[in-house]
């Protein structure tokens, strides 16, 4: 995309002053009357709401038949909106077809993987590989960009919504045809494709293209190598999905920049979105938080992951929720303070605007029960007291905008692709959680004091003195020889069980496990050893392993044991491994130990390894820190409060579930005892 972050319409007001915080909502006006469009634009200038964003759910109201458009109330709410100091996010509405069309033409609705149809009645029932669908969903974003191109209230173009949430996996004849197209243009030949699959085992070899279907359902185990390609496939069908509406608001709008919210951390884990980037001119996410004290770490790791997806760059906060959600078992709403810590947690990982589903609570349907800026009870509440304090410390937070992350020294590598692969059918375990063994490290991480980036798999590594993968499941050649090179540099590889497994087809390593990373860890294992419920492992250091356990049956020369196995079938065999190499390392962490294990193994790393000690502003792993820096080399450092307690340092006090921002500047008065040591 050829816009550059500097002239971003949505963070830029125009002005020759700094930029502002962005502030918002989605906002369906079209879920009320006119009356109370008039109460919300007087709550929402109360709140300093600057941003929202419109329209996406409208297309059965803005085409209520085919080709005949309706876009007076539309040019009504930007027109009220645009009047009161507030620009629009404008949707392209696709994302959710209209009746008619589905009546029209029942062969747009998805199937699933046994064959049902996804019916109307919800959302996104739509397939992405549906030239009909494609059709009638680029006639209307046309007609929109023609619209509203010029418009100086709309200052960003959004691409559908939530692309792939409900629609991702389709297993239709639509969907097949197109596999195989994606899959000559992988491969090649059909030859090159059947080594890929291994198509010898269970007589699966293919003569004809055309003989390629789906992973749909089968009566048991089906290709390993089919199910990753066509996951693959699926989010590449998305990913193009986008590309074509893109295309057509930049040959008609080319001004306003375009983005989709992406679902980092939510119920799309199969969307390959690092390398969506190049796609849409900055990034946008949705997130919403686990209840509990999992969820203030869990909200920043995958809010960091976020950031360096962006690459760096101010990335926008599209949704999430003010108090309770209503898609979990049980939604308990969010405490006191932590409206405003959710959200300064994500800006200080680099988001330059905090937007919110819903603007205003819905009175029907579906998300009836999901919170909003205003909710059922009205602005006499608990909920929007806290929204309008929010807004006014966004306000004061606009020096903020434009900057970015300050790097950390340590990396956390996370991979789509061993998380897709590491959690499928058929593996020695069914109970590892790719995504769950990452939150570990990071959560140790933060107990020892230690900032840490979590970066996508091709991210560079060479900025980074220490890089941890866990499980690092699927490593093709060229992955190899990345970590290689950074022991070789004299750095610090770390990785953990089920890792270096398999190759990019999902094909084993030979020569004993863990594959692709043998030689660089110095350690060769025999076999898996996973545990049976309830038959946890001991380890020398009183570490416990709850899940897996792995037989070391070689050890390189100049390998250090830094741990064994105290009980169980292993006793007495290495568990946890370190092979030096000049001045780097590579650590092999063979057992899944869980946050406190793994953090007696980076304090084991730090007596060795400098960039493993805390922070002292961390306090004791009590506060994590985060840094962003401006293009003047200005430092503004969030102080995020993990804990129920108020934790006092010798500058600051930290309340409960509370952010602080400490700088230089003029951003949070602070003592001058606490700009001191911060500047220090």
């Amino acid at each position: 995309m050829a816009i550059d972050d500097t002239t971003y319409r949505w963070v830029n007001d125009g002005s020759t002053g700094p930029g502002r915080m962005r502030y918002g909502a989605d906002y369906n006006p079209e879920q009320w009357s006119r009356d109370v469009w008039q109460e919300d634009m007087r709550l929402m200038r109360e709140a300093r709401v600057n941003i929202v964003s419109l329209g996406i759910f409208s297309w059965a109201l803005l085409e209520p038949r085919p080709g005949e458009y309706d876009f007076a109330w539309l040019d009504e709410v930007i027109e009220l909106l645009h009047a009161n100091g507030i620009d629009v996010d404008l949707a392209t509405a696709t994302a959710s077809p209209p009746p008619w069309l589905a009546k029209a033409h029942p062969e747009i609705l998805p199937q699933t993987i046994d064959g049902t149809i996804l019916w109307p009645g919800a959302r996104q029932h739509w397939r992405p590989t549906s030239p009909v669908f494609r059709e009638h969903a680029l006639r209307l974003v046309r007609a929109l960009a023609e619209r509203y191109g010029d418009h100086p209230a709309v200052v960003a173009w959004h691409i559908s919504n939530e692309l792939g949430c409900h629609n991702l996996y389709d297993f239709s004849d639509d969907a097949a045809r197109a596999f195989r197209v994606w899959l000559q243009a992988r491969y090649g030949t059909l030859e090159a494709l059947n080594e890929a699959w291994g198509t010898a085992f269970w007589s699966q070899h293919y003569g004809e293209w055309d003989e390629i279907l789906p992973p749909r359902t089968a009566p048991t185990q089906r290709n390993p190598g089919q199910q990753l390609d066509f996951e693959r496939f699926s989010s590449e069908a998305v990913r193009d999905y986008l590309r074509a509406e893109s295309a057509v608001l930049g040959e008609v709008a080319p001004g306003i920049p375009r983005t989709t919210n992406f679902m980092v951390a939510q119920n799309v884990r199969d969307l390959d979105y690092p390398t969506w980037v190049g796609d849409v001119d900055f990034v946008s996410n949705d997130h919403y938080r686990r209840p509990g004290e999992l969820g203030r770490d869990d909200l920043s790791f995958w809010a960091n992951l976020t950031g360096n997806i962006a690459g760096g760059r101010p990335w926008f906060l599209m949704e999430h929720a003010t108090s309770a959600v209503n898609w979990r078992e049980v939604n308990p709403p969010k405490r006191s303070g932590e409206l405003a810590a959710d959200a300064l947690t994500h800006v200080a990982h680099g988001a330059d605007a905090v937007c919110y589903f819903q603007w205003r609570q819905s009175r029907a349907g579906g998300e009836r029960y999901h919170s909003g800026m205003v909710p059922h009870a009205g602005e006499d509440s608990r909920v929007f007291r806290d929204v309008v304090a929010l807004g006014a410390q966004l306000r004061d937070l606009a020096p903020v905008v434009g900057s970015r992350r300050e790097k950390a020294r340590v990396a956390i590598v996370f991979d789509y692709e061993s998380w897709w692969v590491s959690g499928r059918d058929s593996h020695p375990s069914d109970a590892l959680r790719y995504d769950v063994e990452a939150l570990n490290w990071y959560r140790a991480l933060l107990d020892l004091g230690i900032r840490a980036d979590v970066v996508p798999v091709a991210s560079s590594f060479d900025d980074y003195e220490v890089v941890i993968a866990p499980m690092l499941h699927v490593v093709p050649t060229a992955l190899r020889a990345r970590l290689e090179a950074i022991v070789a540099d004299g750095r610090h590889l770390v990785t953990t069980f089920f890792s270096g497994t398999v190759d990019e087809h999902d094909r084993v390593w030979l020569g004993g496990y863990p594959g692709a990373l043998r030689d660089v860890l110095g350690v060769t294992v025999e076999e898996f050893v996973p545990l049976l419920p309830d038959a946890p492992v001991t380890l020398a250091s009183g570490a416990v392993a709850n899940l897996w356990t792995e037989r070391i049956s070689r050890l390189a020369d100049g390998v250090e044991v830094l741990d064994t196995y105290a009980d169980g079938d292993l006793a007495g065999q290495a568990a946890v491994t370190r092979r030096t190499a000049g001045e780097g390392s590579a650590t092999y962490v063979s057992a899944d130990l869980g946050r406190d294990g793994v953090r007696g193994v980076l304090a084991r790393l730090s007596q060795d390894v400098e960039a493993l000690r805390g922070d002292a502003l961390a306090a004791d792993g009590a506060l994590e820190v985060i840094v962003r820096v401006a293009r003047d080399g200005e430092r503004f450092v969030f102080l995020a409060n993990r804990s129920d307690d108020r934790v006092a340092l010798d500058v600051v006090e930290v309340a409960p579930r509370s952010v602080v921002v400490l700088t230089g500047g003029d951003v949070l008065v602070a003592s001058d005892a606490a700009r001191e040591a911060v500047s220090a």
